[in-house]
């Protein structure tokens, strides 16, 4: 029995380019968020990771984790659809006012950035109240 495969139409090979660029250029990285009675505690785990390639961003309510991997090309190289697998990690979360993101601190060893954010005291959030409203 013979099999005829037939090639793409344009209008496939349209939708299949369009599947193939929504795809994102971060990957998500595992996380564990953990909430204290003085901070937020949040742990990212981001295999193969320096120190010098993380940037963490805070954009009050939100917080943006970008983790760059170190790329090396071989001198052998090939393509090996290890493209997906090489992409850095990017996280976003929305921790809301409650956080005093000005006095974060961060540190990362083995791949595992612990990220601690200190909750701010009950009287800095009703005086930031008063100057909202």
């Amino acid at each position: 029995m013979h099999t005829i495969i037939h090639p793409l139409s344009p209008a496939r090979r349209h939708l299949l380019e369009e599947v193939s660029a929504a795809q994102p250029s971060h990957l998500k990285p595992s996380y564990d968020c953990r909430e204290l009675p003085d901070a937020v505690v949040l742990t990212v785990y981001v295999p193969g990771v320096a120190a010098t390639g993380v940037e963490i961003e805070a954009r009050s309510p939100d917080l943006i984790v970008t983790a760059r991997k170190a790329h090396f090309v071989r001198v052998n190289w090939q393509a090996l659809h290890l493209e997906g697998a090489q992409r850095d990690y990017q996280l976003r979360l929305r921790l809301g006012h409650g956080v005093d993101y000005a006095a974060l601190t961060a540190a990362i060893h083995n791949g595992v950035l612990t990220v601690t954010l200190p909750k701010r005291s009950p009287a800095e959030e009703g005086l930031r109240a008063r100057h909202v409203a």
